[in-house]
C-alpha cells in the first residue's frame, strides 16, 4: 500500500509516521517489521495559485497529459 507522510525530526533521527488507515489495512502492530520504500516527494506548494493565467480547461490539460503518457 502506498501513502505519503511527512518526515519529522526526533532527537538526532528522522522519523515517519504511518497513517492510521495504513496501520489498520495492513494490520501493523507494535514491533512488527515493515518494509519501507523511500522516495522523496518534491514540495510543489509554491506553485499554488501561480498558474491562474492558463486559459485552458481542466479537461484540455488532462488530454494533453494523457497524450504525453502515450509517447
Amino acid at each position: 500500500m502506498e501513502t505519503i507522510t511527512k518526515a519529522r525530526k526526533i532527537g538526532g533521527s528522522i522519523a515517519v509516521i504511518v497513517p492510521e488507515e495504513v496501520v489498520k489495512k495492513e494490520n501493523i502492530k507494535p514491533n512488527d517489521m515493515v518494509k519501507i520504500d523511500i522516495v522523496r516527494e518534491d514540495d510543489l506548494s509554491f506553485l499554488w495559485g501561480k498558474l491562474k493565467s492558463i486559459k485552458m480547461s481542466t479537461q484540455e490539460i488532462m488530454e494533453i497529459i494523457d497524450e504525453g503518457e502515450k509517447d
